[in-house]
């Protein structure tokens, strides 16, 4: 088995407390209202939403994929940090094991966060993921994360 690993910074000038809130502790929530045309709904299956939760995400009609399967490997409300896996979809496949995503949100100096994230793709055999595969992901993660902060910051009050 390998590990395919990358890292990249998102910020935003949205708070830390506020964007954690709404990007972690709600997501749930959150991306059906701010992604409709991607995410359809997210529901727990068992646990509490703190380590070892499964979840499963449905997607909205015309993607590619149906539903995934989700575990929150970490949850750190005191550090901002959280990390999950997807443990179960199509995607998946016979490639990959699973896929894991880490998000730590740091405060900026000037105001801000600044969302640092890690993505690791866990692989059953030997896999060769080209720059513009990880260019890709990194543009899909950064995407979901810009669609919420426009959410947030187009409703001042929420969160």
């Amino acid at each position: 088995m390998g590990v395919i690993t990358f890292h990249f910074d998102v910020p935003s000038p949205i708070p830390l407390a506020r964007m954690f809130k709404a990007a972690v502790l709600d997501a749930d929530n959150l991306l059906p209202i701010v992604l409709p045309q991607v995410v359809k709904s997210v529901e727990v299956l068992e646990g509490d939403g703190g380590p070892g939760t499964i979840k499963l995400m449905t997607f909205a009609e015309g993607n590619p994929y149906k539903t995934v399967k989700l575990k929150v490997e970490a949850l750190d409300k005191e550090n901002f940090t959280y990390c999950y896996s997807i443990i179960e979809d199509e995607m998946l496949g016979t490639t990959f094991e699973k896929v894991t995503y880490e998000v730590k949100i740091n405060a900026l100096p000037l105001g801000g966060s600044m969302l640092k994230c890690t993505n690791s793709y866990f692989t059953n055999c030997e896999v060769d993921v080209t720059e513009e595969e990880i260019n890709a992901r990194k543009e899909t993660v950064s995407l979901m994360y810009k669609t919420i902060e426009a959410y947030l910051l187009a409703n001042p009050d929420a969160y």
